[in-house]
């Protein structure tokens, strides 16, 4: 009974540890994608920056951290706290597209701020040992 359950535990973690990353690399390519607008300063990005009062300053430093969060993806170590700095930035994007009158635009970037939460809370014990090395 030990040895199947065992067997059970260590299935469920592989599958999990695969969920995750799966959802590392897609959230990987959103941001990326992403910062890529932002970075070349497409006028969509432009346009929209300078509607919600953040201007091209606000783009490209908005547009390097999604860059430097798609990398840490990939970064064992840098994995959860990226995830839980996309939840933050989420927060936010959902936040300021609800307040200039988004609506229904504002449900690309909650399933993402969902998606984010799940890999943040998923990869929560390399966050934790990130700040416990911090904290010596």
């Amino acid at each position: 009974m030990t040895s199947s359950t065992s067997t059970a535990t260590t299935n469920r973690s592989r599958a999990g540890n695969i969920a995750l990353w799966t959802l590392q690399v897609v959230l990987a390519a959103v941001y990326a994608f992403s910062a890529f607008g932002k970075l070349t300063a497409e006028a969509q990005n432009v346009a929209g920056f300078e509607a919600m009062g953040l201007g091209m300053p606000g783009m490209y430093i908005i547009g390097a951290l999604e860059l430097a969060g798609a990398i840490a993806m990939f970064i064992p170590r840098l994995t959860g706290l990226a995830a839980l700095c996309f939840v933050l930035l989420m927060i936010g994007a959902v936040t300021i597209t609800l307040a200039i009158g988004g609506g229904i635009l504002a449900v690309l970037p909650a399933v993402v701020l969902v998606l984010a939460a799940i890999v943040a809370y998923g990869r929560r014990d390399s966050t934790e040992a990130l700040a416990a090395r911090f904290r010596r």
